[in-house]
């Protein structure tokens, strides 16, 4: 069941190490048929090189597991808060990449710094609040996308303008309209992240990207009249 969904999410995955952006068993992929009320994951801890697609886990809406012998990824529930709070969005990953993840264990957003960040996201990367120990406790991996959606909707930010977020003190969570598209917005996260942490090293008094080309560049590359690319 859901084999063109399972080989897709499998290739998202199998991204995530060839990009460097999820050591050992440091990360995740998934996809949506919404249409069925199905999402399809990696399997918990399984190592990159023993995936096979047919591994890939089928879950429904609840995380009950639809058509599989494996467990599905810890973060099954995070994924699935995303999917319900971004309707239009039909992957999502998460990672532990390093530059990333140091936003996020310093608790700081990455700033649009220059023309790499516009062409990727329309402002920062926003970073959550922290989970409280009672969120952590009760319900750890569905209050984690749950502050995901609420820090998106508390500060009227576009899931499709900004596609990720870093979660306070843990890492990466990005998306997009296709699993494999959701593992290159994880990748792009990264370098941005990576390029705004050594420009904060260089100069820490450096000011975010000048609105106008910002705009310039996110809208040709993302608006409604975007001239990047053919066919436009």
């Amino acid at each position: 069941m859901f084999e063109e969904l399972k080989k897709e999410v499998y290739k998202a995955n199998m991204m995530l190490p060839e990009y460097g952006l999820a050591p050992f068993t440091w990360g995740n992929a998934s996809g949506v048929d919404r249409d069925r009320g199905v999402i399809v994951i990696k399997p918990s801890g399984v190592a990159y090189p023993e995936l096979t697609w047919d591994m890939m886990v089928a879950v429904d809406f609840d995380g009950n597991v639809i058509d599989s012998k494996y467990n599905p990824s810890s973060d099954t529930l995070t994924h699935i808060e995303l999917y319900k709070a971004f309707p239009d969005i039909k992957g999502a990953v998460h990672t532990h990449s390093k530059f990333a993840t140091a936003f996020a264990q310093a608790g700081k957003a990455i700033p649009a710094l220059g023309t790499t960040h516009a062409d990727f996201a329309y402002g920062e990367i926003p970073c959550t609040r922290s989970l409280t120990e009672d969120e952590i406790n009760s319900a750890y991996e569905k209050n984690t996308g749950v502050v995901i959606a609420e820090h998106f909707k508390n500060n009227n930010l576009d899931a499709n303008a900004i596609p990720g977020v870093i979660v306070h003190s843990h890492g990466v969570f990005a998306w997009g309209a296709s699993p494999v598209k959701a593992s290159v917005n994880a990748a792009t996260l990264e370098i941005v992240a990576d390029m705004a942490l050594h420009t904060l090293m260089l100069n820490p008094e450096v000011p975010v990207i000048d609105s106008f080309l910002l705009d310039k560049h996110y809208n040709r590359k993302h608006g409604a009249n975007a001239y990047y690319g053919q066919g436009k």
